[in-house]
């Protein structure tokens, strides 16, 4: 497995190469093209914002400032893993044909959708920092530091399962109707459009076992909770167990490599 990822390295410039070739190929024959990435998760931003400020108000954060910044900071973590597994689940079955050739490395394809999914992030950020802006929200250079580490730890975990899902829907196909349910569940017990206090106490416990649940704590507090970010020593733990997510996903997905070209 070391070997495979030390090979892993060289095909860095593959990787770009076939990100900026799905970006452009998702908005191919769009008149607007890019201006989608930003129109999407802005307009589920204003949706979501609407049902939990309008029509159920007693959703609302639990005081950690304007409730449309509490929510996007949810909604563009949540949906870059969401569309991670969804798009790597069925990636190797999509790209059969390049899996059939025998030097192509397998695992550059659900490294692929992670890692477009990751753009989409980035640009999802700058209509954050748009509403920050908007609202006047402060931002301590010190916690700013803490938002790579963040990103690494929701990237390293995204990879480990995007890795192991592609392997294993090649095998399973009924991963694919799973994982859509799995999804929904994690997403309503993930605190994306609703804050941890409003939680009983009794179901805080189970909640703790979600490490997205944490990402996107980490993420509201480095980014528009105010005050020093003091939760450095537990996102370091969530890095740790991501890097471990990431190095068993990948387990799985090397093992499985030689029967993934006759099952697709």
């Amino acid at each position: 497995m070391l070997a495979s990822l030390t090979q892993l390295l060289r095909y860095a410039p593959l990787i770009r190469s076939l990100v900026a070739r799905e970006l452009r190929a998702r908005y191919r024959g769009s008149v607007l093209g890019f201006f989608w990435s930003f129109v999407n998760p802005l307009l589920q931003l204003l949706i979501f914002n609407f049902i939990f400020t309008e029509v159920v108000p007693a959703a609302r954060d639990g005081g950690q400032g304007p409730y449309a910044l509490f929510l996007f900071c949810g909604l563009l973590p949540w949906t870059w893993f969401n569309a991670s597994l969804v798009e790597a689940a069925t990636v190797l079955i999509s790209g059969g044909n390049l899996i059939r050739k025998v030097l192509f490395p397998a695992e550059i394809l659900p490294i692929v959708s992670v890692v477009a999914a990751l753009v989409h992030f980035g640009f999802g950020l700058v209509i954050l920092a748009g509403f920050m802006f908007a609202y006047r929200v402060p931002i301590a250079p010190t916690d700013l530091l803490w938002f790579p580490v963040i990103v690494f730890a929701q990237l390293a975990f995204t990879l480990g399962l995007a890795l192991f899902l592609s392997a294993i829907t090649v095998h399973f196909r009924d991963v694919r109707d799973l994982l859509a349910n799995l999804l929904l569940v994690l997403f309503w017990a993930t605190p994306v459009v609703y804050s941890l206090d409003l939680v009983p106490e009794r179901v805080r416990p189970f909640l703790a076992l979600n490490p997205l649940a944490h990402l996107i704590r980490a993420y509201r507090e480095v980014l528009i909770v105010p005050g020093p970010f003091d939760q450095g020593a537990r996102v370091l733990v969530i890095a740790a167990a991501s890097v471990l997510v990431f190095f068993g996903g990948y387990f799985v997905f090397d093992r499985l490599r030689d029967t993934l070209a006759e099952e697709i």
